[in-house]
């Protein structure tokens, strides 16, 4: 064991955060730390690496193992070089090489005793030299720059002129290059692009030591995680297995819980209605047995209901009007940046219901694509046509369509003036901001605030048209989950840049992969696209010199021209899944109107039970007996229902 965590318990201002929280760290594990955004993730780990003190609780780590940690504002500074900074880690190579260099030196001349004490010297600071990896640090330091994202023309440029991002990205790799038994993450996946994500899981799936993370990408931590700990309403609970284990293994515990407060209602409810029966007779053996049913119902221990998956925000996405089937024509798109050209002769078009996921690496013009359609940006080169009634809604991962010193309440009532107080207060409560959390400036949220922010004024926009610029930046696994329900909904067009895999799994129906300033297509989702990327950027790569560029827009009609190999067989798949999920809606609408009919023939019943219970109905043998009647009738008709309700269900 590596870690203990006993007993952890931490309130802000008398709010509990965790309560209780305990788990372990073996030295082999690649634990994941899961929860709702303030569910006490990051203050669960500040405390273990001691920048917080718990209010009670032990933190023990085991003896002469070594910790780093990663949180999400982690970056270097100074005026080192990309390169220098990562050499910072190893310093003890260069200077063993030195040391070495100068006792190669004195042992020319040294001679006796003297030679033979530099040799004993020399061969022992050899084997440091090889047990540090001295032959192939160069090499190591290199793989862990391309892998994270630089290119070799970078690593000269100066710590002090990067990015906030790419700054994080260094400190990263520093502390990779530590290699320390525990590595702890704090959102390791934020400010790196698909290649650099997938890297980082090969290292992280080979490394030797023990890992904790956290973080909102699942695909990540399907591949990554052996345990996952989830810390829900302050406490932790620990679940074997990666993500896709964790969810299924606590839908099972969900509906275990929810079936055992449903059943012991159930009880109560017969029971309450039993006493009050046995009452209602007012005879002495009678009331005595109510009496004794009472005492029973107050011994038992009630079963709190079950707080329901992702039931506090709801996002609905309802296109005003159809658009006309052509919805986007973009044809020899071309823009640079100074010297910097992204891309040119980039050609592709949009369909009416289609939902289509832009990927590539950073830097690639994912985002610029977006902006030359929403106009925010003018295009060097190129067209851009809309189609018939299209109506465009924009989410931005900056969220520039937001204005920092409007309130959330003026932010809604100003873009939508036909709302009134009420409307404006519902929506803003279906995002979580609620009372006077409305008033509050549009700066002092946090960037998931701000994205459920976002989310809002896109679901009232009614657009036939969604594009969305990095939708799942900053949003807990619930509200992603949340979104991706309300898309796979949407019977509008959807074009959205992501970096996210699960995400683009669960609602991409087809792919734009921008790479080499190449845009190739593929007809299905994230799981599709891996399977045919290699081979497609081979035969991209193995192409006549006569058709290789020249120029990037004869590479980009050529892919547009000829489809991948399976593409046939991806668009009957596609169809199929359309088909399935036609089938679906169909089984969810059987599903409703029969919830429906169960509803109200048990709210007859409720009425029936009234009725006979009434001082005009009750001594009426006659009536008391054409309700029973149609009481029996009802129970036999729900009898049914439920068992049609069970299979739909099912």
């Amino acid at each position: 064991m590596i870690l203990s965590v006993n007993n952890i318990h931490k309130s802000f201002q008398e709010v509990p955060v965790l309560k209780n929280v305990s788990f372990h760290i073996e030295d082999h594990d690649k634990a994941a730390i899961v929860g709702i955004n303030g569910a006490g993730k990051t203050t669960l780990l500040k405390i273990i690496m001691g920048e917080l003190s718990a209010d009670e609780g032990l933190i023990t780590f085991s003896k002469d193992k070594s910790v780093g940690y990663l949180s999400q504002q982690e970056a270097v500074s100074g005026e080192n070089t990309i390169y220098q900074e990562l050499l910072c880690v190893k310093q003890e190579i260069p200077d063993m090489e030195q040391q070495m260099h100068a006792m190669e030196l004195q042992m020319k001349s040294a001679q006796g005793d003297h030679l033979e004490k530099l040799m004993e010297n020399y061969a022992a600071l050899t084997h440091r030299y090889e047990q540090a990896n001295g032959y192939a640090y160069k090499s190591e330091l290199t793989g862990v720059l391309k892998g994270l994202g630089f290119s070799e023309d970078e690593f000269d440029k100066s710590v002090s002129t990067l990015s906030g991002g790419q700054k994080t990205r260094v400190a990263l790799g520093k502390l990779l290059l530590l290699k320390p038994d525990l590595i702890i993450l704090d959102e390791p996946t934020n400010h790196l692009d698909l290649s650099s994500i997938t890297w980082l899981e090969t290292y992280l799936l080979n490394y030797r030591g023990a890992v904790i993370i956290v973080s909102h990408d699942r695909f990540f931590l399907d591949r990554i995680a052996n345990k996952v700990i989830e810390i829900d309403n302050t406490k932790a609970n620990v679940f074997s297995g990666n993500y896709t284990a964790y969810a299924a293994a606590k839908e099972i515990q969900r509906t275990a819980a929810l079936n055992a407060y449903l059943k012991q209602q159930q009880e109560i409810k017969h029971q309450e209605a039993v006493i009050e029966k046995l009452k209602s007779f007012n005879r002495e053996k009678s009331i005595k047995r109510a009496e004794s049913r009472e005492k029973m119902l107050d011994k038992i221990e009630v079963i709190d209901k079950p707080v329901e998956v992702r039931a506090d925000m709801h996002l609905t996405l309802t296109p005003r009007k159809e658009s006309g089937n052509d919805v986007l024509q973009a044809e020899g798109l071309a823009k640079s940046f100074g010297p910097l050209t992204l891309f040119t002769g980039l050609s592709f078009s949009l369909k009416k219901g289609e939902h289509v996921a832009i990927i590539g690496d950073n830097g690639t013009g994912k985002t610029t694509i977006l902006k030359l359609i929403n106009e925010l940006l003018p295009a060097d080169a190129g067209s851009i046509r809309l189609g018939t009634n299209v109506q465009i809604g924009y989410y931005d991962q900056e969220h520039h369509v937001l204005h920092p010193e409007k309130t959330l309440f003026e932010e809604i009532s100003d873009e939508y003036p036909s709302l009134n107080n009420t409307e404006i207060r519902n929506t803003l409560a279906a995002f979580l901001f609620t009372g006077e959390d409305v008033f509050q400036p549009v700066k002092t949220l946090s960037g998931g605030e701000q994205g459920r922010l976002s989310l809002a004024k896109l679901m009232l926009s009614e657009a036939n048209f969604l594009i969305l610029d990095e939708p799942t930046n900053h949003l807990d696994i619930q509200s992603k989950e949340i979104l991706e329900d309300a898309l796979n909904a949407y019977t509008g067009t959807v074009l959205y840049v992501s970096h996210d895999r699960y995400f683009i799994n669960k609602t991409a129906h087809r792919i734009l992969d921008l790479n080499r300033r190449v845009l190739t297509n593929y007809l299905g989702n994230y799981d599709y696209y891996l399977e045919k990327r290699d081979e497609q950027i081979a035969k991209i790569d193995a192409a006549p010199a006569a058709s290789k560029p020249g120029t990037p827009a004869v590479r980009q009609s050529e892919t547009a021209a000829h489809a991948p190999d399976g593409i046939s067989d991806a668009k009957q798949d596609w169809k199929a899944k359309k088909e399935e999920q036609a089938a679906k809606r169909k089984l969810e609408n059987e599903l409703k109107k029969c919830e429906e009919q169960i509803e109200a023939l048990e709210a007859r019943n409720t009425e029936i039970d009234a009725l006979m219970a009434s001082p005009d109905v009750c001594t009426d043998a006659a009536k008391l007996q054409e309700l029973n009647h149609e009481k029996e009738e009802n129970e036999t008709s729900l009898s049914e229902l439920y068992e049609k309700w069970e299979a739909l269900s099912l």
